[in-house]
């Protein structure tokens, strides 16, 4: 498609397509969508991030969605897996998000969300851009939409969020330090844990539009390991800047991710007969997750790298677990999308349930060495149709053997290849995948010579 990619619209403000121009025209073509689907005017409801961009873009697609005659709910600041319940529950036609998740402040994007609360399908967002193409009008003044605020968004969402663990639990005793990446949980990932009853210590809470995800949050734990060592917390809870992602930290300090985070939970389930099915991961999920599931008897299978190929492969199989290595976990049985408070809610109740810590719960999984490189490309780049990067990749795939595994793909929504080369000699993989990644860089040089 020429705007969608696998998880909306994304790329640098100001330049094609994040311009208000563009913007614009795609909250009109969402609205007219939406209206010949289902033969009214319909309702939409705008979510976004703290980004400064947000309040540019907010105003652009309502102006779009007005002009098409869609009436409006703006919600404000939301994390992006909040929109998708508030869009479900309030039987709106579609949901926006503004945000670009993990990617710096300078950055922004939109997807939309179905009335199920779940990302849209292709057939759909490839009508919204047949409809681009169209010269936009206006309705008559008399059919404009309008715009109004939904009450209480962030109280609704977070009663939601308290309800996916039985009323049974109280996080009393257990001291969190929070860290929600200046992003859209500021307001309220930490009215869940307090409510809840725990002790918590929240820092990257205070966006001012510019340090989303900056030194914070689930790409960068630094400042939240060292804030759980000083605290002698029990455990730090990561969010990235639109809260679908979580990556914990343990009393030591040391980094829990998306595949140890999801098997603790799969584990969990099967001992209490709450797991239905398998597992799905991604072609980055560690190897040490898939041996300890099958160890278990726990089917896993992969799926392509993003979220919604996970949920696709969930709704297929009829199972109610996955997830990826970067923290997008899919809890299918309590919300429609990667949801970071509501995963680390169900961590959190493993911990009460087995009374362990969270270091001896991530203990079950034995991480297989894994390197990953991104390389920056342009944006046109076909690592595919590059037979040098090709013919290097059989090579390091003969030098690791059946001990090794190697994943070559552009990233979906940032103009980057990722390099990823796992195995069972650490020395090795670091060296092969520095390797390889340099046979990449070398082929977007000589990329970039040709055409200037």
């Amino acid at each position: 498609m020429k705007f969608f990619g696998t998880d909306g619209i994304r790329g640098r403000m100001g330049e094609e397509p994040i311009t208000p121009v563009t913007i614009l025209k795609l909250g009109w073509a969402l609205g007219r969508v939406l209206a010949e689907k289902n033969g009214h005017r319909g309702a939409v409801i705008i979510g976004k991030d703290t980004r400064v961009s947000g309040y540019l873009l907010e105003s652009a697609i309502e102006a779009g969605l007005i002009s098409a005659g869609t009436d409006v709910q703006l919600l404000g600041p939301m994390p992006t897996p909040g929109i998708a319940y508030l869009t479900r529950t309030a039987r709106a036609h579609a949901g926006v998000v503004i945000s670009a998740s993990h990617n710096p402040y300078s950055d922004n994007g939109i997807k939309f969300f179905s009335p199920d609360g779940e990302k849209l399908d292709d057939e759909i967002e490839g009508a919204i851009e047949a409809m681009m193409e169209e010269t936009m009008q206006t309705v008559e003044s008399s059919e404009l939409g309008k715009a109004r605020r939904y009450p209480d968004a962030a109280g609704r969402y977070i009663e939601f969020c308290k309800s996916t663990i039985p009323a049974r639990y109280t996080l009393e005793g257990l001291h969190i330090v929070l860290d929600c990446a200046h992003g859209a949980s500021y307001h309220i990932a930490p009215l869940v844990l307090e409510e809840l009853g725990a002790k918590v210590i929240t820092i990257g809470d205070d966006p001012d539009g510019f340090n989303i995800n900056a030194g914070f949050g689930a790409t960068d734990t630094q400042a939240l390991r060292q804030a759980v060592t000083e605290n002698k917390a029990d455990l730090g809870i990561a969010l990235d800047g639109d809260a679908d992602r979580l990556i914990m930290v343990d009393k030591l300090g040391n980094e829990v991710n998306g595949d140890q985070l999801l098997l603790i939970m799969a584990l969990a389930r099967k001992a209490r007969g709450s797991l239905k099915g398998g597992v799905v991961g991604t072609v980055m999920t560690n190897l040490g997750m898939q041996q300890a599931l099958e160890a278990q008897g726990i089917e896993f299978i992969r799926a392509a790298v993003g979220d919604r190929y996970v949920l696709d492969l969930l709704k297929q199989k009829g199972w109610q677990l996955g997830g990826e290595s970067s923290g997008h976990i899919i809890c299918l049985d309590k919300t429609t999308t990667g949801d970071g408070i509501i995963a680390a809610l169900e961590v959190l109740r493993v911990m009460l349930d087995t009374g362990k810590g969270l270091d001896e719960l991530a203990s079950a999984m034995q991480v297989c060495p894994q390197v990953m490189i991104n390389v920056n490309v342009p944006r046109s780049f076909d690592i595919k149709s590059d037979s040098t990067i090709c013919n290097a990749v059989k090579q390091a795939e003969k030098t690791l053997g059946s001990d090794g595994r190697i994943v070559l793909r552009a990233s979906g929504t940032e103009p980057l290849v990722r390099v990823m080369i796992e195995g069972v000699d650490g020395q090795q993989v670091r060296s092969e995948c520095e390797s390889l990644a340099g046979v990449v860089r070398e082929a977007v040089v000589a990329f970039n010579s040709l055409h200037g």
